[in-house]
């Protein structure tokens, strides 16, 4: 598979391509296999990628703003410091990612599987992760603030230092999950959210 990218040069879709600072703005690349490939500091911004194979890529520093990502298959793929603002990565296969440090602000990860994902300090901010499998990552000093939880299963994740002011976690399950000195302030859960054992529920802002 050939494709021109926005710099005029022709590059070959491929697994284990080397594609490393490729100008692929608004490339169309459904269903396309990238396995294993080089994409540090690609621009994929506004790329076509609903279910491609990105599993094991390296996309460290690489743009995927707005980038349309739903079902797409980027288990163990390296996406540290990454910007994935506004992307689509809805029932997307993130297991194991390493996603630290990356912007994820306004992302959709509805229904999205992130079970032992790397998301320390990641930027989480008004992201949508409802019903998302969050189950063992990493969430360590990450910006959660706004983000939808509803429905998430955030079980035996680490939110160590998480920023969680304003996030909606009704019915979400955070058993055996770590939140110490995770903020809280503003957040909204109900009777269905599980917290953790032993943890001492804070009062809801305002009661």
């Amino acid at each position: 598979m050939k494709v021109t990218g926005t710099d005029g040069k022709e590059y070959t879709i491929e697994p284990r391509a080397d594609l490393s600072r490729a100008r692929l703005r608004g490339a169309y690349l459904r269903e396309a296999n990238l396995s294993g490939a080089d994409l540090r500091g690609t621009d994929l911004s506004r790329a076509r990628l609903r279910e491609a194979n990105l599993s094991g890529a390296d996309l460290r520093g690489t743009d995927l703003s707005r980038a349309r990502l739903r079902d797409a298959n980027l288990r163990g793929a390296d996406l540290s410091k990454t910007d994935l603002s506004n992307a689509n990565l809805r029932d997307a296969n993130l297991t194991g990612a390493d996603l630290s440090g990356a912007n994820l602000s306004e992302v959709n990860l509805m229904d999205t599987n992130l079970s032992n994902a790397n998301l320390r300090g990641a930027n989480l901010i008004r992201a949508d992760l409802s019903g998302a499998d969050l189950s063992n990552a990493d969430l360590s000093e990450a910006d959660l603030s706004n983000a939808d939880l509803s429905e998430a299963d955030l079980s035996g994740a680490d939110l160590s230092g998480a920023e969680l002011s304003g996030a909606d976690l009704s019915n979400a399950n955070l058993s055996g999950a770590d939140l110490s000195n995770a903020n809280l302030s503003g957040a909204d859960w109900n009777d269905d959210t599980v917290f953790p054992e032993g943890f001492e529920i804070p009062e809801k802002s305002g009661t």
